[in-house]
């Protein structure tokens, strides 16, 4: 039987220190913490999607994983529905460096204004916006 991918429920971040990667997506996109199963695991969550945290140094017997763990190798686009010169004015007032944009790209959905920046273990995170600029 074929089947297609409807949508995207959850991905997992390798991190260096959950605690400062968890507060950092709460304080600067204003996600969601949460705490679930019997592990005590911490994932963060936004509209219908989450991202799970895993501690980079968390054993492989109790986690199922990539074959590699490589923490700050993620690039994830995020889309929000304020203007990217907001987004970009967020960031700095949070104390975080902007590291491209706005500039124009195009994602899923066509074009959009993204603005670039880094959590603290190094991902590229892009935070996008399809508002007309």
């Amino acid at each position: 039987m074929r089947f297609t991918v409807d949508r995207l429920d959850h991905l997992v971040l390798h991190c260096t220190d959950v605690e400062v990667t968890a507060s950092w997506y709460q304080r600067v996109l204003g996600m969601d913490r949460e705490e679930f199963g019997e592990q005590r695991r911490t994932a963060l969550k936004f509209g219908g999607q989450k991202i799970n945290l895993r501690p980079a140094d968390a054993s492989m017997s109790k986690w199922h994983t990539s074959d590699q763990v490589i923490v700050g190798s993620a690039d994830l686009c995020f889309v929000t529905a304020v203007g990217a010169d907001d987004v970009a004015a967020h960031l700095r007032k949070c104390g975080v460096q902007v590291v491209e944009g706005p500039a124009a790209k195009h994602g899923a959905l066509g074009p959009m204004t993204s603005v670039y920046c880094r959590d603290p273990d190094g991902n590229l995170i892009e935070i996008a916006t399809y508002l007309e600029a």
